[in-house]
């Protein structure tokens, strides 16, 4: 690998105890480590005694955003003040602060990217929410085979969520797999991107990677998922302090978030009546394009039937008609309303009406819990009871019921909320 290999390294990190080991890891583990150059933005707070960085800040390989917490606006906010420390490094890597590494994954990665740019992919673009790994037990907790993004939802704010899975044995693992979706802890291809596709900091967390994926896909990348494991990421940080955990205005920064991201894509009726400038749309291809090769639908809140079944891209009807792609979408409903265990504070509960409700109070779907389900739900360790529920549906719900049957106290308070 030849030293003009450089790799720009993008790293957001939030009062993390694992900034260092995942610095360390990643420098022990590079073929060439002479080769990085690493950007972060160090949002930390000074009594967080372990949160020091003093044996890299001698490193000129390595620029630092020093930040603190109170002065945060959010992941993506910083996502993009490291993005403008790029210096035309030939590749770029954008990973979170909580992270191990392969021996030579940079030169796995490069060899990957070559490989696909040879398959006539110019831009090519490696993602993937990767495997995982525990810290307190570490290496023997790491998952050593390589994970891609399924599709999981439209939430009723509008955003796509994703999920890890396996490759399936559908999928050819002998090359990397073509990718719908762009995760943020993961991102690895050409240095330009840091340039072309910044995260927007008028985003704060939900949203920034569906919008990243189809404004990628919209600037001429191809995204793909590594067929070989070269690193694993902390999915829980248990215990830990999130950015939302400080900031007291957080819901509001979301929920401004989540109405930009519906104006992007011109869902539930919204207009793109803003200036979204540098943090648009690129010219390369359009969002209808990015819909038919992924096979989803933002202003329907729809998918088509291959990205049910987790059928990587592109879209078998991705070259169709309009009018033949939107009529065999599938308007899939799937939420979580989560009942706060203070809510349902009875031991002998034998039934709970669960319904989803129209504009007029109507119910659009009903699905209720017995006992066996709300047992499992009691169970749970993170003091919450999950209410999952799935359905087709052409009308999007507006509000949701819970209410509980008591076999001592009979029906008690029923338990409500809205959907955005």
């Amino acid at each position: 690998m030849s030293k003009e290999n450089t790799i720009f390294v993008q790293i957001a990190a939030y009062r993390d105890p694992q900034l260092l080991p995942t610095l360390d890891s990643m420098f022990s583990n590079a073929k060439y480590p002479d080769n990085l150059r690493v950007g972060i933005a160090w949002q930390h707070n000074s009594d967080d005694k372990w949160d020091n960085l003093d044996q890299y800040k001698g490193n000129p390989n390595i620029n630092i955003i020093d930040i603190n917490y109170k002065d945060s606006k959010g992941v993506c906010w910083a996502r993009n003040m490291v993005q403008q420390l790029y210096s035309e490094e030939k590749y770029t890597l954008q990973i979170d602060s909580h992270h191990r590494f392969a021996k030579d994954w940079d030169e796995t990665l490069i060899d990957m990217i070559t490989l696909l740019q040879n398959d006539g992919f110019p831009k090519p673009l490696l993602t993937a929410y990767v495997p995982s790994f525990d810290p307190e037990n570490d290496p023997a907790a790491r998952v050593m085979y390589p994970w891609k993004l399924n599709f999981d939802r439209f939430i009723p704010e509008g955003a796509v969520f994703f999920l890890p899975a396996s490759f399936e044995p559908f999928d050819d693992d002998s090359k990397p797999l073509r990718a719908r979706f762009y995760s943020a802890h993961f991102a690895f291809t050409l240095g330009q991107f840091a340039k072309e596709v910044q995260h927007d900091p008028n985003y704060y967390f939900h949203g920034e990677e569906i919008s990243i994926s189809a404004r990628a896909y919209t600037h001429g990348y191809d995204l793909f998922h590594p067929n070989k494991v070269v690193c694993w990421h902390e999915y829980t940080r248990k215990g830990r302090t999130k950015q939302w955990d400080d900031d007291k205005k957080w819901v509001d920064k979301n929920n401004s978030c989540h109405l930009r991201n519906r104006k992007l894509f011109e869902m539930d009726g919204e207009k793109r009546d803003i200036d979204f400038g540098i943090y648009g749309f690129g010219n390369a291809r359009t969002l209808r394009d990015y819909e038919k090769y992924a096979g989803l639908s933002f202003k329907n809140r729809a998918v088509q039937p291959d990205v049910l079944k987790h059928f990587a891209p592109p879209c078998p009807l991705q070259n169709a008609t309009d009018e033949e792609f939107d009529n065999a979408l599938s308007k899939i409903f799937k939420h979580c309303i989560d009942i706060g265990f203070h809510q349902v504070p009875e031991n002998d509960y034998d039934f709970w009406c669960v319904a989803f409700k129209d504009d007029d109070g109507k119910d659009i779907y009903r699905k209720d819990s017995d006992r066996g389900e709300i047992a499992r739900m009691k169970a749970d360790k993170d003091g919450y009871c999950k209410v999952w529920r799935e359905f087709q549906t052409d009308k999007m719900p507006k509000s949701w019921i819970v209410w509980p049957h008591s076999l001592s106290k009979g029906w008690c308070d029923p338990i409500t909320g809205i959907l955005r």
